[in-house]
């Protein structure tokens, strides 16, 4: 019987599977809009918090840097695409100006809240990054006077969407017989990034940056007497980590066509951290599969919970927003309790919780 580990290095099996898995994606927005735009749209969510787990992973999971302000960086490209491209200034800037502008200011944002912290580690270190995010969103929430720059609470209004020329995203089209809504072409484009960044993170994973990561993560002190920068190296994880953050938001602001700072809370942060944790430090294919999985049990249960209650016990006794959390709880404490590097995890991280019990008490978890 032919094993797994040589399946995995037969080239033509590694491309057969390429294949297949890439006309899944392909066709998966017309097969989730049989039954509805909805799930779609959910599926875009997810594509935008695998960006977002995937920047977080490499602060997190390359680097041991435990940062839960993480969601600002995400608040950071979202207002920045709001205020550029909407009548709030008048400007109405093109996509392809904004999202890299926002790609930027997020990586400088992440080097302002790297560069104070060098020296925090553990605690200290996640309740900084927690301050921090809180500190972005109460300035969204306070800059509407006395000089009105982000409309405050009551957040951006009528925000572009993606455009080029008189084609739209957000508008229903035929393309060569074929008819695309608005969600399924934010779809192909969502996953033409996301596969972007999953290169760009596997490249810097196996680099010399990615390798340096990885030293610091284990043991800072030796690191740095083997020559390594800790200062820049750690600086570069918040700055690389944060971009990811910043073109996510500005992708969300113009998908959803309006944004408040409401939408960039503690839990958004918390969320993310989870997905990261819970599908496994440091694997790039464990963080996408807990940022899909933290991401459709939402809508499994709003669509299930609701109806069985109603069938069995003809009232809704448990709210399915409740129930999330609930469950969300319960999982997380069972990962870690079973299965503390994660769903999927990372082998150096599984082999380091193997060969020391304690390693959960030295780590970022």
């Amino acid at each position: 019987m032919i094993s797994w580990d040589t399946l995995r290095k037969d080239k033509r099996f590694v491309w057969v599977g390429f294949a297949l898995i890439t006309a899944a994606l392909l066709l998966l927005p017309f097969a989730l809009a049989l039954h509805g735009q909805t799930w779609v749209r959910v599926v875009n969510l997810a594509l935008l918090y695998i960006m977002l787990s995937l920047g977080l992973n490499i602060v997190v999971g390359f680097a041991g840097l435990l940062d839960l302000g993480y969601i600002a960086f995400y608040a950071v490209g979202a207002y920045l695409y709001a205020l550029l491209a909407s009548p709030h200034f008048n400007l109405h800037l093109p996509f392809w100006i904004i999202l890299p502008i926002g790609f930027l200011l997020a990586g400088l944002f992440g080097a302002v809240l790297g560069a104070p912290t060098l020296k925090l580690r553990g605690d200290y270190l996640a309740i900084v990054t927690l301050g921090f995010g809180e500190i972005i969103r109460i300035f969204l929430n306070n800059l509407n006077a006395p000089i009105n720059i982000t409309n405050g609470p009551q957040g951006v209004t009528l925000i572009d969407p993606l455009q080029l020329g008189s084609f739209s995203f957000n508008k229903t089209e035929t393309l060569l017989g074929v008819t695309f809504s608005g969600p399924q072409k934010y779809y192909y484009l969502l996953l033409l990034l996301t596969a972007l960044i999953i290169i760009i993170n596997i490249r810097l994973q196996h680099s010399r940056i990615g390798r340096a990561w990885e030293a610091i993560r284990e043991d800072e002190i030796a690191a740095q007497a083997m020559g390594i920068n800790t200062r820049n190296i750690k600086l570069l994880a918040f700055a690389m980590g944060a971009s990811f953050g910043g073109l996510a938001g500005g992708l969300f602001a113009a998908i959803q066509g309006f944004i408040s700072p409401e939408s960039f809370g503690l839990m958004e942060s918390v969320m993310v951290v989870a997905m990261v944790v819970l599908g496994g430090m440091g694997n790039i294919v464990g963080v996408i599969f807990g940022a899909v999985l933290l991401t459709f049990l939402p809508e499994v249960l709003r669509h299930t919970v609701g109806p069985i209650q109603q069938a069995t016990l003809g009232r809704v006794l448990i709210d399915p927003e409740t129930l999330r959390m609930l469950v969300f709880g319960i999982a997380m404490v069972v990962v870690m309790v079973y299965r503390p590097a994660g769903l999927i995890p990372s082998r150096r991280r599984q082999a380091e919780l193997k060969s020391s019990p304690d390693a959960t008490q030295t780590g970022v978890i």
